[in-house]
């Protein structure tokens, strides 16, 4: 007796295990081939439709099939090596846009339109000196697909301000161009320039760029 119950349970332990590992082999194929699958659902879909099946499935033109298929297979778009990256620069003094082509950066590769963003906004947040330099304000994303990317970057040139040397207590100081802030103090006493500098600068003589305010530096200190 315990005999046959030994064999029993062997028995139904291998159809378990039988059932098991076919079950286990259909979801495997099913993950790593999933477009054999979705033809075969479409199909039989298909097949109650009002149409001659072998006309639609057979046509050397794109069918209602086939964008079936596509739409039924479609996954979320993503950042791909062939995707086409273009940079859009803005420049927000004249309002002018150049437009270029770069190959999509290695670290965008994979990622879908939000991951994207939050990229973006990183890079907003710590852009690389070089951009800093040339002006960099912000940067967006205005368009994403599989096969396109537009990555729109602005910039706003800093003008050249302009300065004021006047007097404090017999120094020559250097004010912003709006008179209010200083800009830094000097060594430079008025009583060492010539009449017509002196009088220049006690009404408040304009200097118009960094250039010109370093050669004037460079000619009085001491």
């Amino acid at each position: 007796m315990k005999f046959v119950r030994r064999v029993s349970l062997f028995l139904v332990m291998s159809v378990f295990l039988l059932g098991a590992g076919g079950y286990m082999a259909i979801r495997m194929e099913r993950f790593f081939y999933p477009n054999k699958y979705q033809e075969k659902e479409i199909k039989n879909d298909l097949s109650g439709m009002d149409v001659e099946y072998s006309d639609i499935w057979d046509s050397g033109e794109e069918t209602l099939e086939e964008q079936i298929i596509e739409t039924a297979v479609e996954k979320i778009p993503v950042v791909t090596a062939d995707t086409m990256y273009l940079i859009e620069e803005v420049n927000l003094a004249d309002g002018t846009i150049r437009e270029k082509q770069e190959d999509v950066p290695v670290k965008y590769i994979g990622l879908d339109r939000e991951s994207l963003i939050k990229e973006l906004e990183s890079y907003d947040r710590n852009p690389p000196l070089t951009e800093l330099e040339m002006g960099f304000e912000t940067i967006e994303l205005t368009a994403f697909s599989k096969d396109r990317v537009v990555i729109c970057k602005y910039y706003k040139e800093e003008e050249e301000k302009g300065y004021y040397l006047m007097v404090e207590d017999h120094f020559i100081v250097v004010y912003e161009e709006d008179k209010r802030r200083l800009h830094m103090n000097t060594d430079i006493l008025l009583s060492d320039l010539n009449d017509q500098l002196k009088a220049e600068i006690i009404q408040g003589k304009y200097i118009e760029n960094d250039e010109e305010l370093y050669n004037f530096l460079e000619s009085y200190s001491s």
